[in-house]
């Protein structure tokens, strides 16, 4: 089964979003430069690459939500206090929050048959930096929120029908992962906003920058792990 797309998901890659990135704040322009090479790299990837491709298996995705869900329960979790601290008061967090439905997503694929996958060192790893960063760095921490929510508002779009064609074809539910309530330019835009509210420092500022780096890294471990993972079997 292929189902190639037109060309790259990065929301840094085409010319109609380098316009897009023109009526970006100067922090969210910023951001948005520093990992655009992060993200094309994480795009490049065997795991990017199949699923793109339509080629990765139903139980590489149940892998995948089964990995996200801790850190995104973290990542509500704490969210919000940590977000308004700096300054960040406006973000619609009950539409953004993912939880609900990975824990629906991950019951439906059990449910259906999908056989449990081991447990995500990656993703293990990943969680226990965001508690430390929570702790003591949260301008740090909130790189991780806007890699996360920013990719799932953006390529993870694309992502999310490649997705359904997969399970569809296998006779597996749809997931709810990737689906929005709330249109998704509002809900950009409202990370944007939100972005260019916070109250940082000129060193802040510049680690917030470093970090959204170290947010791709993360997401490389993941998507590295999902690619080893072994294939349904025939």
């Amino acid at each position: 089964m292929t189902t190639s797309l037109p060309g790259p998901i990065s929301a840094h890659a085409t010319p109609a979003n380098a316009m897009a990135r023109k009526g970006f704040g100067p922090r969210v322009r910023r951001l948005h430069a520093r990992i655009g090479a992060a993200h094309r790299q994480a795009e490049g990837m065997a795991f990017s690459r199949a699923l793109l491709d339509g080629q990765v298996s139903p139980l590489q995705l149940a892998a995948l939500i089964r990995a996200l869900a801790p850190a995104y329960a973290h990542l509500e979790r704490r969210g919000p206090l940590l977000a308004a601290s700096l300054g960040a008061t406006d973000l619609p967090w009950d539409d953004l929050a993912r939880s609900p439905a990975l824990r629906h997503d991950e019951a439906r694929l059990a449910a259906a048959g999908v056989p449990p996958t081991p447990s995500s060192q990656a993703a293990l790893a990943w969680l226990t930096d965001l508690e430390r960063l929570a702790d003591q760095a949260p301008h740090r921490w909130l790189a991780h929120l806007y890699v996360r929510y920013g990719g799932d508002l953006s390529g993870g779009q694309q992502l999310a029908e490649q997705a359904q064609r997969i399970l569809s074809a296998h006779g597996l539910p749809n997931l709810e992962f990737w689906a929005f309530a709330r249109p998704i330019s509002e809900l950009k835009q409202a990370l944007h906003d939100a972005y260019e509210q916070l109250a940082l420092s000129p060193e802040e500022e510049e680690e917030l920058l470093d970090e959204s780096e170290a947010a791709f890294v993360a997401t490389q471990r993941l998507l590295a792990e999902l690619a080893d993972l072994a294939p349904d079997p025939a």
